[in-house]
């Protein structure tokens, strides 16, 4: 009798166990599926911050390169010197807090998990602005605009000048999820942020990019949901055909202008110099790059120094110039952490028959909400005024900046924001 008893209690119990397991499966968050918006706090494991420290002193360096110049690829002497700083002095844990202090979130869209910083202004009535950014950058590079466009009166503006800001990670990218199945190209990123947006509320609202940031806010206009009011670019589509079928040559286009000519000459100088080879490298074979990005972190250094956004500042030689060293790091290190050279290079695998800066390969012309646009010196391609207005048929602001280059609002963010505050004047 006692044995029969016991043996309909372990029954009874496995029962349960198997009832409790079921509601406990039911109840566990499906994150695929979860459109709640769900507060996210930065917490990167000890030993992983550890393992990066170790494998940058563990680096096994190639022979120091044979031009004089950073033409062959980033310099051995200055990336010894700045991997010593990084694997001994540098402290991730101060990026990480300073992620920290604004509010962070995760939301899930068409599949993925999507993080992003969401500041709201103290001023009323701010206009709602999602900003993208691209690669090799990340949410760090836009921090510094955060405090200029959210409290506008603090930096030289007035209250009607405030945003809201809104600037998520790309999907693979930092801490966005990382998509498991091909086709997130621009478009796709595009209606992601739209929904992005009208989860959070906002029914009129801006919309700003640079670098794969552009090209994410150009597709958005053009798919010109409701609610979006205008974008602001500071990698505008305006490169007319006539000019792209003559970059890697000698001759400039017949008819073009002074400003043109030097546009042209720019970005072709850029392009003949092999400083966008990493950009066909990822466009064409990204798994293959990602491998040693993926295990050396210096190796992810030396591949995000061939940026020419990179090259001018990436070692902080210059007092006072920004990035600074430790946010160059925390920009790489961010790369390394999270695990995403791989899955962020998918990227110009996506968009590889686009070139974002072709007007006709664009359908500039086929944008019909306002666009604005701001051209930095030292960009890789500053657009002239001529060009922008053949490629927006409803260009509301231009303006060439007097300084900063392809990473502006990192560069120079109180200038950057003075700019959005400009561009989105005449629509408030």
């Amino acid at each position: 009798m006692k044995t029969t008893y016991n043996i309909a209690q372990m029954i009874f119990a496995g029962i349960m166990m198997m009832q409790f397991s079921f509601a406990t499966a039911q109840s566990k968050p499906d994150v695929k599926n979860d459109e709640s918006i769900r507060p996210f706090k930065v917490k990167i494991p000890e030993a992983d911050v550890q393992d990066l420290k170790q494998r940058v002193l563990a680096t096994k360096w190639p022979e120091k390169e044979l031009a004089n110049n950073a033409s062959q690829g980033a310099e051995l002497a200055k990336m010894q010197e700045l991997a010593h700083y990084w694997g001994t002095d540098y402290n991730w844990r101060k990026a990480e807090a300073q992620l920290n202090a604004y509010p962070q979130f995760m939301t899930t869209i068409d599949g993925v998990e999507i993080h992003f910083i969401h500041v709201k202004s103290k001023h009323k009535n701010a206009m709602p602005l999602i900003i993208s950014h691209g690669w090799p950058g990340s949410v760090f590079e836009l921090t510094g605009v955060i405090a200029p466009l959210t409290d506008p009166t603090a930096y030289g503006g007035k209250k009607e000048d405030a945003f809201d800001l809104v600037i998520p990670s790309l999907p693979g990218f930092g801490f966005s999820g990382k998509p498991t199945e091909g086709g997130w190209n621009n478009d796709r990123i595009a209606k992601a942020w739209i929904v992005l947006m009208g989860r959070l509320g906002y029914d009129r609202y801006v919309a700003q990019g640079g670098d794969w940031g552009a090209g994410i806010v150009h597709s958005m206009a053009l798919q010109a949901p409701k609610g979006l009011l205008a974008i602001h670019s500071n990698l505008p589509a305006t490169l007319p055909n006539e000019a792209g079928m003559a970059l890697g040559g000698n001759t400039v286009p017949d008819g073009f202008s002074e400003k043109e000519r030097a546009a042209f000459n720019q970005l072709n100088n850029a392009i003949k110099s092999g400083g966008f080879i990493y950009k066909t490298t990822m466009e064409g074979r990204p798994q293959g790059v990602s491998y040693g990005l993926s295990d050396s972190p210096v190796g992810l250094a030396s591949w995000i120094f061939l940026h020419p956004g990179f090259d001018n500042w990436s070692y902080g030689k210059n007092p006072g110039q920004l990035p600074t060293k430790d946010q160059v790091l925390d920009d790489i290190s961010l790369y390394w952490l999270t695990n995403t050279a791989g899955s962020s290079a998918q990227i110009y695998w996506e968009n590889r028959n686009i070139s974002i800066i072709s007007a006709g390969k664009m359908k500039s012309d086929q944008i019909t909400i306002p666009v604005a646009v701001t051209t930095f010196p030292q960009d890789v391609y500053a657009s002239p005024e001529s060009w922008a207005r053949r490629a927006y048929k409803n260009l509301i602001y231009f303006n060439e900046a007097d300084r900063g280059g392809h990473f502006a609002a990192w560069e120079h963010p109180q200038l950057f924001a003075k700019e959005l505050r400009a561009a989105f004047k005449p629509i408030r």
